[in-house]
């Protein structure tokens, strides 16, 4: 009987064997010789992706698997944190489990396969529910519309509307809210071995005329910035040339004084910025200032590269490839980032690519022109990965290694694994100083200019609301910066390094 019994048991447990499909092989390590090129994924905090440690082991081995090699990971999506040290509060996501580190173990499970993970947190966006956050420190409970006066953060339209579809955005233009923006960016470089951080709408909101104005950054305390640095009175309309000019400097100098707050922590560590591309692209630099991106949500991103803000200048260039229109304007945003890659060949560019508005065939069309012109992809997203699946008729899970098999199969563009590197730190010389007054004119709005021995200019910038400046391109020989004819003393910035100036005092 127990002869039996074993027998039948024995049987059993070689059908469950015969049963039970294979084991999924262990993602192996991007080759350390491998060739250099950037293929870049976003992985969303909208749905599944990073939530949980069965997440991160699925998107690691997908992501292996797919032969890209840098996750652009969103780990702040509305002033909060998926992750537990950071200035934003940890994410109230129900579907994080209680003492799980996101970050943490995404840079864990991803650094030993090659694998870089940028630090993707939405620049501006701070709430978007009728019940707050839990936490009292979060920026919409401290710094939320029902503030008064400088504690009001939040950002305000023309027509009195204070929030952009669903969601309360920070001001650019109010001085706290900028900080407490640089403030998070750094912190997460500070406690986590990111290879590099993102800013994701670092601009003024949409909900605009195509084409502008923007009608955005009507902020009591920035509004009162603008009219005591400019001399204008009464408030601006949207369409006043000076406002729109000033407001775009507020974004403009938020990602320098970030990029020069991540570096002086972490040289290393990727500047990068998920970019506008509306409509139809430039074909030269001074077709930049009609576009839709500088006019309609005052986002000057081809100063960013020009002055070196940026490590990788990542555009969406979200077009459907199988719309005629819409491919020609992809072709040319694409081709433009290609001539900026040697016009200014210290900023990689990048083209992402609206995968969950393609199907299968268009997304490796875009990825062939994108490779086709040296620049490098990132697809959007990882969560929703063609056009069916964003549609809802079909499911990542099935879609996802259908497009793996044509991206990196034999013969697809993706065949042969490629790594990314990290910035050389020996490539980075900065200045970075701060204004002092001896009267009470504003600090803010002061033209920096940079001066080489001669007296003639190599470079120049506008402080921030508190007299802040900074250069990221500065040429390997003395140097001296001005304000309104006072000058500071004369500098060699050594490389490697953010340096920082002696406070420079003026009228």
């Amino acid at each position: 009987m127990k002869t039996a019994f074993l027998s039948a048991l024995l049987s059993l447990s070689a059908v469950a064997a015969a049963q039970t499909p294979p084991a999924t092989p262990a993602p192996t390590p991007i080759p350390q010789g491998a060739p250099v090129e950037l293929r870049g994924l976003w992985v969303d905090a909208f749905g599944p992706g990073i939530k949980t440690p069965a997440e991160v082991d699925r998107l690691v081995a997908d992501a292996r698997a797919m032969n890209v090699n840098v996750l652009f990971a969103q780990v702040g999506r509305r002033g909060d944190c998926y992750c537990l040290k950071a200035a934003m509060p940890p994410t109230d996501d129900p579907a994080v489990p209680p003492g799980f580190d996101p970050l943490a173990y995404l840079i864990e499970k991803a650094h030993p396969l090659g694998l870089q993970v940028h630090a993707w947190i939405i620049t501006t966006a701070i709430w978007n529910s009728t019940t707050p956050p839990k936490s009292p420190a979060h920026a919409f409970n401290a710094h939320g519309p029902d503030r008064a006066g400088r504690d009001n953060w939040i950002l305000g339209k023309f027509d009195g509307t204070v929030k952009a579809g669903s969601d309360w955005l920070l001001d650019p233009g109010h001085p706290d809210a900028a900080e407490y923006i640089r403030n998070m960016y750094v912190s997460v470089v500070q406690n986590y071995d990111v290879d590099g951080i993102q800013f994701d709408r670092v601009r003024y909101p949409d909900f605009n005329p195509v084409g502008g104005p923007n009608s955005w950054g009507y902020n009591e305390t920035a509004l009162a910035r603008f009219r005591a640095e400019t001399g204008a009175t009464g408030t601006p309309a949207p369409e006043d040339p000076a406002w729109a000019g000033w407001r775009r400097t507020q974004v403009t100098n938020l990602v320098r004084d970030t990029a020069l707050a991540v570096k002086a922590v972490r040289p290393d560590v990727s500047v990068n910025a998920a970019t506008i591309t509306y409509g139809a692209g430039p074909t030269t630099d001074e077709g930049f200032a009609l576009t839709r991106t500088y006019n309609e949500v005052l986002q000057d991103w081809l100063t960013w590269v020009r002055e070196g803000y940026l490590d990788l200048n990542v555009m969406m260039n979200y077009k459907r490839d199988f719309v005629p229109e819409q491919a020609g304007w992809f072709n040319t945003w694409a081709a433009y980032a290609a001539g900026l890659r040697v016009r200014s060949p210290g900023v990689f560019q990048v083209s992402g690519s609206s995968i969950y508005l393609n199907d299968q065939r268009s997304i490796l069309s875009q990825v062939r022109k994108t490779r086709g012109l040296g620049i490098g992809w990132a697809g959007y997203s990882y969560r929703t990965p063609d056009a069916d699946v964003n549609a809802g008729k079909r499911t990542a899970a099935e879609v996802l290694p259908e497009l793996t098999a044509k991206l990196a199969g034999p013969g697809g563009p993706f065949a042969t694994p490629v790594r990314w590197v990290r910035p050389n730190p020996s490539a980075l010389r900065a200045l970075r100083g701060t204004l002092a007054t001896t009267g009470t004119a504003p600090l803010g709005g002061r033209t920096v200019r940079l001066l080489d021995e001669s007296g003639e200019e190599v470079a120049r910038t506008t402080t921030n609301g508190v007299g802040g400046y900074g250069f990221l391109h500065v040429p390997d020989r003395a140097v001296r910066v001005e304000v309104g004819g006072v000058t500071g003393e004369v500098v060699t910035a050594p490389a490697g390094k953010v340096t920082d100036l002696p406070a420079l005092t003026v009228p």
